[in-house]
């Protein structure tokens, strides 16, 4: 598990390309059978890819959680963005398709991960905050979440929105966490963009060709910067962060928020004209 430290924007705007990517980018998440962790003190999120092909992989706590299991003192979301995969969660199999999205609790097991078809894994994408309460195990799929369409082609950014993990959805202690889709033309996601200062939040990107590229926008709105971003990679966005992107084609990204409230409207909009 690797361990990334929070930073200060009044720092981060002196960084230069290599810096902003090693605080900010997660480049490996997906990896033959391996689980890849990174945890950010950032609200002590860890962000995680398990891709299970001829193996069945465990999520064990290592030393970084000075804890019994992954689980005692968290909980997780997890969604599927290959092929037909299963996570054993205590001898309970819950069998998740593409896009399908599982919460543990916490206090469960260890759970493992395992593809139906090794020649199309499964891709585990993994979110898991703090958490001081339990809330049913529950497995959600696309059809399950709620929808929001937002935008238009003529502005490039025609989406929708799968919340999954929220308030009036599968209900958790502090983990918030969805998807959004962009339709075919729409490049753009979240623009103009927002803060939101009592959350941080993680995007994971997917859905794209391997000759393409999103450019992640992040920074102080009056001090942007920019991470050239490839298939399943994520970013991870402190608090006083901007979170946008644009894609040289359209594309699905994962969001995960942690922090002080689970209110998805909770954002502090940001006027075009102050945007640098």
């Amino acid at each position: 598990m690797q361990i990334r430290h929070s930073t200060n924007p009044k720092d981060a705007k002196h960084y230069d390309t290599t810096r902003l990517r090693e605080e900010y980018l997660i480049e490996s998440l997906m990896e033959q059978d391996k689980i890849n962790l990174v945890y950010s003190q950032i609200d002590r999120v860890i962000t995680g890819g398990a891709m299970p092909v001829n193996e069945r992989l465990s999520l064990a706590a290592g030393d970084a959680l000075r804890a019994t299991s992954f689980l005692q003192r968290r909980e997780l979301g997890i969604i599927n963005v290959g092929g037909d995969g299963t996570v054993d969660v205590g001898g309970t199999e819950y069998a998740l398709g593409k896009l399908d999205c599982l919460y543990v609790s916490r206090g469960e097991a260890d759970p493992v991960f395992s593809s139906v078809d090794s020649a199309n894994p499964a891709l585990f994408y993994l979110v898991s905050t703090p958490a001081h309460t339990e809330y049913p195990t529950t497995k959600y799929t696309q059809q399950d979440a709620n929808p929001i369409h937002l935008g238009s082609l003529e502005t490039s950014n025609k989406r929708t929105i799968y919340q999954y993990i929220h308030e009036k959805g599968v209900r958790s202690c502090q983990l918030v966490m969805g998807l959004t889709l962009l339709d075919t033309g729409s490049v753009w996601n979240t623009f103009p963009a927002h803060t939101h200062d009592r959350r941080m939040e993680v995007y994971f990107y997917f859905n794209l060709g391997e000759d393409d590229r999103v450019m992640h926008l992040m920074g102080e709105p009056h001090e942007t910067r920019h991470l050239v971003v490839k298939n399943h990679q994520a970013v991870l966005s402190p608090s006083w962060s901007i979170h946008s992107g644009a894609g040289t084609r359209n594309y699905g990204f994962i969001w995960a928020m942690a922090g002080e409230n689970q209110a998805f409207d909770d954002m502090d909009a940001i006027d075009l004209n102050d945007f640098k």
